[in-house]
């Protein structure tokens, strides 16, 4: 279902990105030229030739929403649609993950929390209950509820998790889960900003251990795959960037490539319904998969599966009825990684 936009139906407000001045014409457009800009990892893969791929694929799926965009520079203030797009430029997070830092050392402030601290709450337990369980040899159906589970029994299962959060801002997803059990612990943010203020609060709050890299997951520098992959957010900002149905398609060769496999990705968003992601991530099995297990294939003989599978998504939201429709304001949905 497609849930209705905030003008069409009053609902409480949901947690919004920091307040920061908005960034000028000119400042957007070397931003959208910049979204390329190398970590300091070392130099991007063939990015140009990765984005005419993605584009040729773009245009023959129909499959994906346009990214809602406006960047005429003769409106003295910017639409909401102007405003929105702009959280998908790097400009604007950099921007606003100063400003945090700046909070920070001033004030001991830890920034926004994206989504709100309730909805964190609800993605670190259902996660944790969920890994638990796959340790166990339990996988969760979409009939199954994810069972709570103690924390006597179940932080020894949790040891062999290693944990990517993309798109990790100040850290503190990390910092939750480490409290359930979780002890490889690793965030990337492509803002430089953003990876020194989660390294800042982690030092802080005392947990030393997890480790903050300065990276963008579009043209990522990890050569590394993870147990459980998080993502808070972070796709809903790529597809608000100027060529967000394009990053879309290069976000998930990207991550395909960082789950390891037997492995789960959580993604919690705000911007897309639970069905919206799993057809997202059908359309890719379908069409970037292939090329994945192809290469897969080569270094063993296991079964050409589509990559990811859809087991489950958490129930606990709450929810409105509109149209005769229920839906919920935030969707988190786990894949497993054939």
């Amino acid at each position: 279902m497609r849930l209705p936009e905030d003008s069409e139906l009053p609902q409480p407000a949901r947690p919004g990105p920091p307040s920061v001045d908005l960034v000028s014409d000119d400042d957007r457009s070397v931003a959208a030229d910049s979204w390329s800009i190398k970590s300091e990892y070392g130099s991007t893969l063939d990015d140009d030739q990765r984005h005419a791929d993605a584009a040729e694929v773009l245009l023959t799926s129909g499959n994906f929403r346009a990214a809602t965009s406006d960047y005429s520079s003769d409106k003295e203030e910017p639409d909401a649609d102007g405003v929105s797009s702009m959280l998908g430029l790097q400009s604007y997070w950099d921007a606003a993950y100063a400003d945090e830092l700046t909070n920070f050392r001033e004030h001991g402030h830890v920034g926004e929390v994206w989504f709100g601290a309730d909805v964190m709450d609800v993605v670190v337990t259902w996660t944790r209950n969920l890994c638990i369980q796959i340790a166990q040899g339990h996988l969760p159906t979409d009939a199954d509820d994810v069972k709570y589970e103690s924390s006597e029994d179940g932080d020894k299962y949790l040891c062999g998790w290693s944990v990517l959060d993309i798109g990790t801002g100040n850290g503190l997803l990390l910092q939750e889960l480490a409290k359930l059990g979780f002890s490889d612990l690793t965030g990337v943010d492509y803002s430089e900003g953003a990876v020194a203020l989660a390294r800042s609060l982690a030092d802080r709050d005392g947990f030393p251990n997890i480790k903050f890299l300065v990276d963008d997951i579009i043209e990522k520098k990890l050569d590394q795959q993870f147990k459980l992959v998080m993502d808070k957010g972070t796709l809903d900002a790529i597809g608000l960037h100027p060529d967000g149905n394009i990053k879309r398609i290069m976000y998930w060769d990207s991550v395909s490539r960082l789950v390891a496999p037997g492995g789960l990705l959580v993604i919690t968003s705000c911007n897309s319904t639970k069905d919206e992601l799993i057809r997202e991530v059908e359309n890719y099995n379908r069409r970037g998969g292939s090329q994945l297990l192809e290469l897969e294939a080569k270094d063993n003989d296991t079964c050409r599966d589509p990559p990811f599978r859809y087991i489950n998504h958490v129930r606990s939201y709450p929810t409105f009825m509109f149209g005769g429709s229920i839906g919920s304001r935030v969707a988190t949905v786990a894949f497993l990684r054939k």
